[in-house]
């Protein structure tokens, strides 16, 4: 079955856009969910980091199987147990069970990322690859205009779990979609037939280039996790945001990422992604800061602010998802970003548990700390920029 590469870009997208709400969703939702389940700032970072790993868990594993299979048979494997983990999710009430669901939606959603990129690394041409990158990241951008705002606003009309209910309706008929449409993608298998998966195992962590791509996604991943996560309740309990005006953060925000990452996109392919990614995430250095070294503001300024975050936040994740995906050939690209998913979700809890041991909570309910977790930020940030440079993009 032949599907044209625009609607098969869609599919993408809208698998993106439901793994992508069902992971952002819940930073926006800590204030409603601690509250509810009577659970600390610590508690609810075990409940980010139980995804976090069991996804980093499910990607080493990921890398012995993915590439034996068409990619269709593998997509609707791994959907199948992301729409279920949703379920999950939206029957829970206790703190436990809600951490299951969490720990079944990141090994099944955490390989599914990683599929994303090797569907478009083997689909899309490198000289139209960033471009493709952007257009499916999107999603994040629209996860922040549609479902997040949806999603604060089902839990604050009715109860934390409703946007869970909403992902998991989402997701089944993304499901039905795919069964419907997605067409055998098996190139791939072709091209790896000689090799045995512990051999690709062994060649991915012996790869001097890949290694610099593994590392290079750790520390972009402390780059922008250990704030992110937990920017929510800073800014209703440190900024002066009123709960209930926080979907206007991540509308105004999202709307501008929308048109920020296809732009990213085609700069990458026209000027080089490595040269993209630089001159953004230098550029994200002011508003990283800015946004970890707020008092109380108007909601207009902290609009402005926050807009300008997530701006520049997405505008450089698309040139360095793009640089990652080319940086492996096809025979061994399902194998290595299922590794490289591993390695991002370990570079999630990592920056994850470094929030958690630095921030703490006043009586009063602030923040404390969070200019700290914004220089770690902050340095990775810099650090980051040679190790892209040092890539190279090799199909």
């Amino acid at each position: 079955m032949k599907v044209k590469e625009n609607f098969l870009l869609l599919m993408l997208v809208l698998v993106n856009f439901t793994h992508i709400m069902d992971f952002v969703i819940m930073a926006p939702l800590s204030p409603a969910m601690r509250e509810a389940l009577h659970i600390s700032t610590n508690q609810f970072s075990w409940l980010l980091g139980s995804y976090t790993m069991s996804a980093c868990l499910a990607g080493l594993l990921g890398s012995w199987w993915v590439d034996r299979f068409d990619r269709r048979t593998a997509m609707m494997f791994l959907f199948t147990g992301f729409t279920l983990s949703n379920l999950v999710c939206a029957l829970s009430s206790e703190y436990l069970v809600l951490m299951l669901g969490r720990m079944l939606a990141g090994g099944f959603g955490g390989v599914l990322g990683s599929l994303l990129f090797s569907v478009i690394g083997d689909v899309i041409p490198v000289e139209r690859r960033g471009k493709a990158t952007g257009m499916v990241m999107s999603a994040f951008a629209g996860a922040s205009v549609m479902g997040i705002p949806l999603g604060l606003w089902l839990a604050e009309k009715f109860f934390w779990q409703a946007p869970f209910i909403l992902l998991a309706v989402l997701s089944a008929l993304v499901w039905l979609l795919l069964f419907l449409r997605f067409p055998s993608l098996a190139l791939h298998m072709e091209a790896q037939s000689q090799s045995t998966p512990a051999a690709r195992l062994r060649s991915i962590f012996t790869d001097t280039n890949l290694q610099r791509s593994m590392v290079f996604i750790v520390v972009l991943m402390i780059a922008g996790l250990t704030v992110v996560p937990f920017l929510s309740d800073y800014l209703v309990n440190n900024a002066g945001v009123q709960q209930s005006d926080l979907k206007f953060i991540y509308i105004f925000g999202g709307i501008a990422s929308v048109a920020v990452g296809p732009v990213a996109g085609m700069l990458s392919d026209r000027f080089g992604k490595p040269n993209v990614y630089m001159i953004t995430a230098a550029v994200s250095i002011v508003p990283l800061w800015i946004m970890t070294h707020m008092d109380e503001r108007p909601l207009y300024q902290l609009l402005m602010m926050s807009t300008t975050f997530f701006i520049v936040f997405g505008g450089r994740f698309v040139p360095a998802m793009a640089l990652v995906t080319s940086s492996v050939d096809a025979a061994r690209r399902g194998s290595f970003m299922s590794v490289n998913s591993s390695v991002q979700q370990l570079g999630s809890s990592l920056a994850v548990g470094i929030s958690g041991i630095i921030l703490e909570n006043a009586a009063s309910g602030r923040i404390l700390n969070f200019d700290r977790v914004g220089w770690v930020a902050i340095v990775a940030t810099i650090i980051s920029i040679p190790l892209a440079a040092r890539i190279k993009q090799v199909s």
